[in-house]
């Protein structure tokens, strides 16, 4: 599965989910960090990777836009640690990974998971 790592997810955290084996890159590294999000959402429709961010407007834009596409991991943790990120995506993707390649928005709490398919209703 790849990963496109919004400005607002460390370096750290991707460099972490390449060690683990994901194909993960940060928007940075491909294009301008002040990016408008719709650009950004663009880069991993095309991509065809899974959104990672701490940004709730991509969950807002994804629902208005009734698109089927990116999915999206919108990490609401209270933790920015590294090793805990990593460790809180990781089973998440293995948890949810057929709704992560169907098309869904998967919202990471400090207490669970909720998962919502695209599109958004």
């Amino acid at each position: 599965m790849k990963f496109l790592a919004d400005v607002n997810v460390s370096r750290r955290v991707v460099e972490q989910l390449q060690v683990a084996g994901f194909e993960a890159i940060r928007v940075t590294d491909i294009m301008d960090g002040r990016s408008p999000d719709q650009e950004i959402l663009s880069e991993a429709r095309s991509r065809r990777a899974v959104l990672i961010s701490h940004d709730q407007d991509f969950s807002a834009i994804l629902a208005i836009s009734g698109a089927s596409a990116p999915s999206l991991i919108n990490l609401r943790t209270s933790s920015v640690e590294t090793e805990q990120l990593v460790r809180a995506i990781v089973t998440v993707v293995r948890a949810t990974e057929e709704e992560l390649r169907a098309g869904a928005v998967v919202t990471v709490y400090d207490a669970g998971v909720r998962v919502h398919r695209l599109p958004l209703t």
